[in-house]
């Protein structure tokens, strides 16, 4: 079952963060500072987004990173999954289908939305099969220009 992930379950969620991007690193992938950094600025603004754990009998295997944004071609909310981790011995289950009822019911996202979008790596096949049995689309190109960090004020 996914759920809101809570402060009790950051270390879990920093240490799966890690192997997310062992397992399939990204261009941009980042590190412990930014997803413990992430987790508190979605408590703390939850506006921006949550956190989403999947619990398998009182066990954390698995998180999801969920952005709020607002869509004029899409026309209302979106539900950006902008990572996605299911612990390995746990794959192929329908965890994964699971986070996306989850989302659409409202379980784990306050609001309905208009859309769900997501990205993925290009090699990572098995998460774009899936991805693609569940009706997602490819639409556009993403493109990103990463900015100088500001200090927090």
């Amino acid at each position: 079952m996914w759920r809101l992930a809570t402060q009790r379950d950051d270390d879990g969620l920093v240490e799966m963060c890690r192997e997310l991007y062992r397992e399939d690193p990204g261009s941009l992938a980042g590190d412990e500072r930014q997803m413990r950094e992430t987790l508190a600025t979605l408590r703390r603004e939850p506006w921006r987004g949550r956190a989403a754990v999947l619990d398998v009998g009182q066990q954390v295997l698995g998180y999801a990173l969920l952005i709020a944004f607002w869509s004029n071609e899409l026309g209302g909310a979106v539900c950006q999954v902008d990572e996605l981790y299911v612990m390995r011995d746990f794959r192929g289950r329908g965890h994964g289908a699971a986070l996306f009822e989850a989302i659409e019911r409202g379980d784990v996202w306050p609001e309905p939305v208009v859309a769900v979008a997501l990205g993925t790596t290009p090699g990572n096949t098995r998460a774009r099969r899936l991805y693609e049995r569940l009706g997602f689309v490819a639409v556009g190109v993403s493109m990103v220009k990463r900015l100088r960090r500001l200090p927090p004020p």
